[in-house]
């Protein structure tokens, strides 16, 4: 493949239409484009979006440079400039059109804020375009890339179907030929769209996402590539040619058939070629001997000596040139049948060479004394070439593949070590970073010696592998570190929240809550100088997570009860001892910054759950203190005896007692003290008369339903009964009371 390690460019035709014919040869030379056959690929960029002024005049033409394969570019100016004037648009539509007509691809710079416009998206344009293109050429797969530039919020997905549709109904508007009625767009183009942010307001996003868009131009004619299904591509070697035709044409703007225009470009190309031969030829030693011995006589043998000039050169060619390719088919068919690379490649340079040899004693004449050795020579530096070539394209992908063997088996192992972070966090990613990159690395070994290489470079390559293993962890431990925060206010939630058995905590006023937010904390802190620094070496030593502990958690107090100012901030420094500062993750003053910044945030929680506690403790504790209540049986002891001596008074307690009951529940008095003190006060204010009433109401029932069940009663045992009227009314009217209870509710609803 021919590609320049420099980048060249030329201008192929400027400003005044004019096709730069000695640049674009010189051009071609310079990046040997005659060499890669069909094997090139061509870009264009046509501005949809420059509103301002022209950055390009005229169309230039260079090479990409570090994409395969051979990729040249086009630079087309502006189609929304100023310098034109509004009313000259014919090299805009003759410059688009040979776009479209020339290249493979092309990219489409618009703006974001234009797409659904009628002008500013240059719709007319497109639509002029299109209708050229069918008329003047036959369908050749053309990619259009539309680049939607400084994207907004709008996301790609709702932008892409607006400018899809637009493209289409342009498609579908355009006045077709007779042969291409019921042609779809789909025929003639590959629509493709990306996007790319603000340089301005986002540059790294930005180059990062153009990074992107390059990396799809590697083996663009590639099956699955953007200009993979292609058609009627015209050979390198033509290309200035088919491009200085295609231009006159569009100038011109007569009708072309393009499969017509590849027999004339092969057949320019053929006169060309048969040129170059000819002056090898006249160029050539043994006819200048013979041309000159012709001059002075007859010369014996003339037609043998022209005959070898004429014919041996030209079989030994078609001999090497068959010969590697019988070699890179017999190779490749080796490689696919499972034949060790080092072993399938001498077999069949063995076998190549002795077929080459025996074809070349086939063409020889014995009586002269032609040399096969140089073409022999070059035979061997193409078959080696192409084994070497081959050789680093497997090893590239051997290496790949198992590099991606240990992306899966230690990326999402090792973040999951790091997110349940304990004592034995780094123990266990030594474990498994040692397990897998063994594993990796005898597998890896094993398929290097099918390609005889020596102790040497095979080291480094596993070496190389060993390295890619611990930058992997290293990477990941470094991402981990960036969202450190974020994982410990997961921990503090998750264990202050929730009890051993993970069920959430029901904040009842036996918790400690203290002790509860110490053990969360220093959970978290063990999280923190887990994460501080990497550990992947048994040597690695550290104390940490003791220094964190002594700073953060359990301060060094004073005589008088604060911390010392005398005493030196052991998290005052930019690096932990014992700690290279390749290992160090989160920096001593970073962990202070960290620390303080996770207090903040979860100190709320902490509040939350102590209002809880108190709270519940408020609402289940009725009794009233223990002071009150030795309080009550001091001083009332007297009260106390007199009820003892006189019974009568317990059943009026008893009845009083059941009264301020029923009118507890039936005014749920608790209930509507709940919204404070004054809206209770009112709401028991306008039920108080409404449910004093329903009780006598109810008292008046009870007692002429007991005087009808007992007509006649016998006056003779006064106290006892009494005493037992007394209290069989007060049960009644309990019963009563407690039926009440829906009325009571049916008020507090009113």
């Amino acid at each position: 493949m021919a590609n320049s390690e420099a980048c060249c460019s030329t201008q192929i035709i400027d400003g005044d239409g004019t096709f730069n014919i000695s640049g674009v040869e010189n051009f071609m030379k310079e990046v040997k484009l005659a060499e890669c056959g069909l094997s090139y690929a061509g870009a264009d960029l046509m501005d949809l979006l420059v509103f301002r002024s022209q950055t390009t005049k005229g169309i230039w033409m260079a090479n990409c440079t570090g994409i395969e394969p051979c990729t040249l570019v086009m630079d087309l100016e502006g189609t929304d400039g100023r310098e034109r004037g509004e009313d000259d648009t014919a090299f805009e539509k003759q410059s688009a059109l040979f776009a479209l007509a020339v290249s493979d691809i092309v990219l489409i710079n618009m703006w974001c804020h234009d797409i659904g416009r009628e002008q500013a998206a240059n719709k007319p344009l497109l639509k002029t375009v299109f209708q050229v293109m069918m008329r003047l050429f036959s369908p050749r797969k053309t990619t259009l890339l539309f680049v939607i530039r400084d994207k907004t919020r709008t996301p790609l997905e709702n932008l892409e179907p607006v400018l899809r549709e637009d493209i289409q109904k342009i498609w579908d508007s355009v006045p077709k030929p007779q042969a291409h009625k019921e042609t779809p767009l789909s025929e003639f183009f590959n629509v493709e769209v990306v996007a790319l942010s603000s340089y301005e307001e986002k540059e790294e996003q930005f180059k990062e996402q153009v990074a992107n868009l390059r990396q799809r131009f590697q083996q663009s004619i590639a099956p699955g590539g953007l200009a993979g299904d292609r058609r009627g591509a015209v050979p390198a070697s033509g290309f200035s040619f088919s491009s200085q035709h295609i231009w006159k044409v569009i100038k011109e703007n007569k009708d072309l058939d393009l499969p017509a225009h590849k027999v004339m470009v092969a057949t320019v190309r053929c006169e060309e070629i048969s040129n170059e031969k000819y002056a090898s030829f006249v160029a050539n030693e043994d006819w200048c001997q013979l041309e000159e011995a012709v001059q002075s006589g007859p010369v014996p043998g003339f037609g043998k000596k022209l005959s070898s000039l004429l014919a041996f050169q030209s079989a030994l060619g078609h001999i090497r040139s068959g010969t590697l390719d019988k070699f890179k088919e017999s190779f490749d068919k080796a490689l696919n049948g499972g034949e060790g690379f080092s072993v399938a490649a001498n077999n069949c340079k063995g076998s190549c060479i002795v077929q080459f040899d025996e074809a070349c004693a086939d063409v020889v004449v014995e009586q002269t004394n032609w040399d096969t050795s140089k073409v022999r020579e070059k035979l061997l530096r193409d078959i080696d070439a192409h084994i070497a070539n081959v050789r680093a394209t497997k090893i590239s992908e051997l290496t790949s593949s198992y590099e991606e063997k240990l992306k899966q088996a230690l990326s999402g192992p090792v973040e999951a070590l790091l997110d349940g972070a304990n004592s034995d966090t780094w123990s266990s990613i030594r474990n498994l970073l040692k397990r897998e990159t063994l594993s990796a690395i005898s597998g890896f070994s094993a398929a290097l010696i099918g390609f005889d290489m020596d102790d040497e470079t095979r080291q480094k390559m596993l070496s190389s592998l060993e390295d890619y293993a611990r930058g992997l962890v290293e990477g990941k431990a470094r991402e981990e570190a960036g969202r450190v925060l974020m994982r410990m206010k997961e921990r503090f939630t998750m264990l202050f929240s929730h009890d051993s058995d993970s069920m959430p905590r029901v904040w009842t006023g036996k918790e400690d809550i203290r002790a509860i937010t110490k053990t969360a904390r220093s959970s978290s802190l063990k999280l923190l100088s887990v994460m501080a620094a990497i550990r992947l070496d048994d040597a690695d030593s550290d104390n940490i997570e003791k220094v964190l502990a002594v700073a953060l958690v359990e301060p060094s107090p004073s005589s008088n009860g604060t911390r010392s100012m005398t005493v030196v901030d052991p998290l005052a420094s930019s690096s932990w001892e014992q700690v290279s500062s390749s290992k160090t993750l989160i920096t001593p003053v970073q962990c202070k910054s960290l620390w303080r910044q996770f207090k903040t945030e979860t100190e709320y929680s902490v509040s939350q759950a102590i209002s809880a506690q108190e709270a519940n403790k408020r609402n289940n504790n009725w009794l009233p203190p223990p002071w009150a209540i030795a309080a009550l049986v001091i001083l009332g002891f007297n009260e106390f005896m007199t009820l003892l001596r006189n019974p009568l008074y317990l059943g009026v307690i008893f009845v009083g007692y059941l009264l301020i009951k029923a009118l507890w529940v039936q005014l749920d008095i608790s209930g509507e003290f709940r919204n404070g003190a004054l809206p209770g006060l009112i709401s028991l204010s306008s039920k108080f008369i409404p449910t004093i009433m329903n009780l006598m109401k109810k008292l008046a029932e009870e007692g002429q339903n007991h005087a009808a069940n007992n007509p006649q009663r016998t006056p003779s045992k006064n106290s006892y009964n009494e005493s037992h009227a007394v209290s069989s009314s007060s049960s009644s009217n309990l019963t009563a009371l407690d039926n009440g209870a829906e009325y009571a509710s049916s008020v507090k609803e009113e």
